[in-house]
């Protein structure tokens, strides 16, 4: 099956974004050479290219936990949503300043020596037997690697091409990529004996990220056994109409907004109706702005998948939605405001309507 390229519609806000973006960067990297060389005894006297390599070095650490911050802040707070929506761009900007920084360490590795530097970059350090004197370059290399691959396929064309399964587990590697970065700045420190600020901005930056996940992963915890023991207060008089089935077209969703403030996306696949939560439970994404691929409604944001009739992801992932109830009396559709667990299975409302196939 082919799927049509479309290039990236930039808007005024991205377009904004990216300009902050990259404003912040070349400041960061501006003040960091100014400052730099009066953090350390280590650090004083030190060639201006190596300082070069290490701004570009730095601020693509920092950019990159900036990345995986975005997402657990918009769990806690939805003023950070904005940064989420934009935070695949941050993603590939973030490859490229990690690509400067490699292009300058390959120009300064051996410049004044016959050996090529790129060979110099993997062969001045053969000690992969120790521990401590391990190639740290050979981390900053794999980690480089992965950065390139996702803000390759950050459009959402290799999400289509690619399946959204594939596309999520290949885009899972950026914590793998964000180790690498961490123990290739970690062994560095180690092997120069330089102690200067950045050790405890690193430490800082990787507990940030721990803590966060964690508090994220926390109360998404609590809050599915909230809802797994409070619901069962709502009778069949509370029933909300929605709409004609029809004006839903097929594959896509209805967006619902109830008395509380939540959403409700609707969907509808070929003759079957079923209600899920609005919000993604990967990163509180808009599920009713996504659509149905190979029979799970999909996230526009990242890929997540969940089945309609339970709001769980296939299979080997584990995250779920809450689902409600629907009922169809005649040409209206009506909705059960109360939420059920996330992961209860609902049986889809059978309509009238013929699917078409997948709204594209």
């Amino acid at each position: 099956m082919s799927v049509l390229y479309e290039p990236v519609q930039w808007n005024r806000s991205k377009i904004f974004y990216d300009i902050v973006v990259l404003a912040m960067v070349a400041a960061y990297v501006l003040l960091f050479l100014k400052v730099a060389p009066n953090w350390s005894a280590g650090a004083q006297g030190t060639d201006y290219p190596i300082q070069r390599m290490r701004a570009f070095g730095t601020c693509a650490f920092l950019l990159l936990t900036v990345v995986l911050c975005i997402g657990p802040l918009a769990r806690f707070d939805r003023r950070f949503l904005p940064l989420l929506y934009n935070r695949r761009h941050l993603g590939v900007i973030t490859a490229a300043v990690a690509f400067t920084h490699a292009a300058f360490v390959i120009d300064w590795y051996f410049n004044f020596s016959p050996t090529d530097p790129y060979v110099g970059l993997l062969v001045s350090n053969t000690s992969y037997g120790q521990v401590i004197g391990f190639p740290f370059e050979a981390f900053g290399i794999f980690a480089l690697f992965v950065l390139i691959i996702l803000a390759a396929t950050s459009h959402d064309f290799w999400l289509k091409f690619l399946s959204p399964p594939t596309w999520k587990a290949l885009h899972m590697s950026i914590y793998v990529a964000y180790a690498a970065v961490v123990a290739h700045i970690a062994l560095g420190y180690l092997q120069s004996g330089d102690n200067g600020p950045f050790v405890v901005v690193t430490v800082l930056s990787v507990a940030i990220v721990t803590l966060l996940h964690v508090a994220a992963a926390s109360r998404d915890a609590r809050e599915e056994a909230q809802q797994t023991g409070a619901l069962q207060g709502i009778d069949a008089a509370d029933w909300l109409e929605i709409c004609d089935p029809a004006t839903i077209a097929d594959g896509r969703a209805k967006i619902v907004m109830l008395d509380n403030g939540e959403k409700v996306a609707i969907f509808r696949h070929g003759s079957k109706l079923s209600a899920l939560t609005n919000a993604c439970a990967h990163q509180n994404g808009p599920l009713g702005e996504g659509r149905i691929v190979d029979g799970c409604v999909t996230c526009p944001w990242h890929g997540f998948q969940y089945r309609p009739e339970d709001g769980c992801a296939p299979a080997p992932f584990t995250e779920k939605v809450a689902t409600y109830r629907l009922k169809l009396d005649g040409d209206r559709l009506y909705l059960d405001p109360a939420a059920n667990p996330p992961g209860t299975h609902v049986e889809p409302v059978m309509s009238p309507l013929e699917g078409q196939g997948e709204a594209a």
